[in-house]
């Protein structure tokens, strides 16, 4: 049982999620997002491997959560996430758009010049990430920005 208080508050970055604090003179009932089988740490969290359950809140502890299934969809598990425990924030992680070692295009631009060119990640990255990348033609190896559709940003000095 997760014992809780009468706040619920969005937790700050995390659509979805909910901070459980404060002090609560009853009991309340809430349904929050719990593994339906259990989920180990790098695999992607979907909706097939949830369920929602109903939990009694009670005084005396806090406990930041995530309070929607879609919310989970699509994040990687952290480290091992228990069948039929609710699921903390910081046990997931985004899941990264590009993987150490495969091809991913490099694109550099300045005012209106655009060139593009082919690069070998030297790790994995998230939307946002700053990654090393070397240039397939040449062999440097330059720094840039990950992008949603699973390019790198390079800018100029």
């Amino acid at each position: 049982m997760i014992q809780q208080s009468s706040s619920f508050l969005p937790a700050a970055g995390f659509a979805g999620a909910l901070l459980l604090g404060g002090s609560l003179s009853f009991a309340a009932g809430i349904e929050l997002p719990v593994p339906s089988v259990t989920i180990y740490p790098g695999d992607v969290i979907g909706r097939n491997l949830l369920e929602d359950r109903s939990f009694q809140l009670r005084d005396g502890e806090a406990m930041a959560v995530f309070k929607e299934r879609g919310s989970l969809e699509g994040k990687v598990a952290r480290r091992t996430l228990i069948a039929g425990k609710p699921i903390p924030l910081n046990a997931v992680r985004e899941a990264d758009v590009i993987a150490q070692g495969k091809p991913v295009a490099i694109i550099f631009q300045a005012g209106g010049l655009t060139i593009t060119g082919q690069g070998i990640p030297l790790q994995a990255g998230k939307v946002g990430d700053l990654l090393s990348v070397r240039n397939v033609d040449s062999g440097t190896v330059i720094k840039g920005i990950v992008q949603a559709d699973g390019s790198v940003r390079v800018s100029g000095p």
